[in-house]
């Protein structure tokens, strides 16, 4: 059989393990053109939040009983698909579940070539669309330059991470924003952050921005929005960036989304704010790709995720992730996964 997690319940607030159940389906066979890929590991990603509502964005919403969709790392199990043969290593959008098919309109679908070095679940993470992102969006859209003071929020998380030791390797200070004093600890010890603020511990995070960034904060990578946003537009400086890359805060509660105060301050200070998705820059990415395994051979880049085991946790997972207590890439890896 092929076992699925399909959305239960719209969630209300933070998805809760209850929103989403385990069933079972039969295996599928692929058609002309397509393939049959086993998914090894689901990618859990916050943006997937947006898709359980009911209402449509930039994918078509996930109806209630139907497969949550997901970026995941699968093997080509059977092919009648161009270019791909069974054994292929594969990432792409697929669904939660044993088995999934794949064909040419696979977003975000390439083949991987994974270095036997490192773990085939950083392919997800730091060396797949977590570190892309980060990359991408600091380059292209940040125009990141030695010496700015880049700001970054959800600076543990999986893209977070991975932004802050980018901007550090290319000579910028860099300044962290998370929500725990554990996460505090990690960003200090272990990844080169110049300064950390746990938001949770300032009563007042306009000015605790300005303290920690006296000359202003020349790129934002902004993954929260809400009241993290409104505060960083005051910390910015004359011309700086800000690089959209999600809204963290305002996933949980899309229908009553934070009030922005301070967006004068974008022509005051004459600033840039641009949203991104990766899969709109994929020219980009093999250079990215090639860039930031290189640093990870070097050592330059440490590493942080959080492998939930087995398709049936899922839910849970991915719950306990939308609630901020985890840190680094989260994953599940499907039952089997080497």
């Amino acid at each position: 059989m092929n076992r699925q997690i399909v959305l239960a319940a719209h969630p209300r607030g933070a998805p809760q393990p209850d929103d989403f159940q385990l069933v079972e389906g039969t295996i599928p066979e692929p058609g002309p053109g397509q393939m049959r890929v086993r998914n090894l590991y689901l990618s859990l990603e916050a943006a997937i939040r947006s898709w359980l509502d009911g209402t449509p964005n930039y994918f078509a919403p996930i109806p209630l009983g139907g497969v949550i969709r997901g970026p995941s790392i699968a093997r080509v199990e059977a092919s009648r698909m161009a270019g791909y043969t069974v054994g292929d290593l594969v990432f792409g959008l697929h669904q939660w579940e044993d088995y999934s098919l794949s064909d040419a309109n696979t977003v975000l679908l390439r083949k991987l070539a994974p270095n036997r070095d490192f773990p085939l679940s950083w392919y997800a993470g730091a060396l797949g669309g977590s570190g892309q992102t980060a990359y991408v969006g600091l380059h292209r859209i940040g125009q990141i330059q030695s010496g700015d003071t880049v700001l970054v929020s959800a600076a543990a998380g999986a893209t977070g991470s991975m932004a802050c030791q980018i901007a550090a390797l290319r000579g910028c200070r860099v300044v962290g924003v998370v929500g725990s004093p554990e996460k505090v600890s990690t960003l200090q010890e272990q990844m080169a952050v110049d300064a950390v603020l746990n938001y949770r511990e300032e009563p007042d995070l306009a000015a605790a921005l300005a303290r920690a960034c006296p000359e202003g904060v020349d790129v934002y990578f902004d993954n929260v929005g809400g009241k993290m946003l409104d505060a960083a537009l005051t910390a910015m400086a004359g011309g700086g960036r800000i690089v959209g890359c999600g809204m963290i805060s305002d996933y949980n509660h899309a229908g009553s989304p934070t009030p922005l105060y301070n967006l004068w301050q974008v022509i005051e200070r004459q600033l840039t704010m641009q949203g991104f998705l990766l899969y709109s820059y994929l020219d980009d990415v093999p250079a990215a790709a090639m860039q930031l395994e290189q640093w990870v051979k070097e050592g330059r880049i440490q590493v942080l995720e959080n492998i939930a085991e087995d398709l049936s946790v899922a839910g849970v997972a991915y719950s306990a992730m939308m609630t901020g207590t985890t840190m680094g890439k989260n994953l599940v890896r499907v039952g089997g996964a080497g």
